[in-house]
């Protein structure tokens, strides 16, 4: 396996949480390197000086430092469960340049100097759209696909800042869907805690298997 893609990741970023899922599901072998955010290592700002996650190295040196991309590369290579048949690009894009600067400014008011209550309607505005998305349990349909993955770790971010806030609103279908894709055991391998990755370390590859 020594030709296998590297990835960069952190276990709690959305953005790499959703990398991860796509390469599982996908059963493309990698190796992946957990960073910690305060102390990047060399490796990955010199593969990426925007020195953000997750990166993913290929083995001719390729580097592909967008979560989307990394989503789509895997399953151009191997879509066992044709997640890309559900690939909404323009949902897609609405979540990352608006839902996320709202949960942003929600969950880090402090930081933004925002008001946090203002930014939590916003995001709950888009939870809508998506409940009316979700009649058949997923985004696309019946079955778990690219959009769903790639807008859930960021609805699973919005959910956990006030857990009692988000079980009182009226969007059960939003969270229905959120708990059981949470609850699911890709899910659970994506968010394996690991070691951080430090130079010499042996690779930790992450074979193909059943994602359930």
């Amino acid at each position: 396996m020594t030709d296998a893609p590297i990835l960069y990741s952190f276990r709690r970023c959305p953005y790499a949480m959703r990398a991860r899922l796509a390469l599982l599901a996908s059963g493309v072998p990698f190796a992946i390197r957990e960073v910690v955010l305060r102390d990047k290592p060399a490796a990955l700002i010199a593969a990426s000086p925007k020195a953000t996650v997750p990166v993913l190295v290929l083995a001719d040196g390729t580097v592909i430092d967008e979560s989307i991309d990394i989503m789509r590369w895997a399953l151009g290579r191997n879509d066992p469960e044709d997640w890309l048949a559900g690939d909404d690009a323009a949902l897609i894009e609405l979540f990352d340049t608006q839902f996320k600067p709202a949960l942003d400014r929600y969950k880090y008011a402090g930081r933004h100097d925002a008001d946090p209550i203002a930014h939590r309607e916003a995001g709950l505005a888009l939870l809508h759209l998506l409940e009316e998305r979700l009649a058949d349990g997923n985004l696309g349909g019946a079955r778990r696909t690219l959009s769903d993955m790639a807008i859930m770790p960021f609805v699973r971010q919005f959910a956990a800042v006030d857990g009692a806030w988000f079980a009182a609103q009226a969007i059960p279908l939003v969270q229905a869907w959120l708990a059981r894709h949470l609850a699911s055991a890709l899910f659970d391998r994506a968010m394996v805690r690991l070691t951080p990755w430090t130079p010499g370390d042996a690779p930790i590859l992450w074979p193909p298997g059943e994602t359930g």
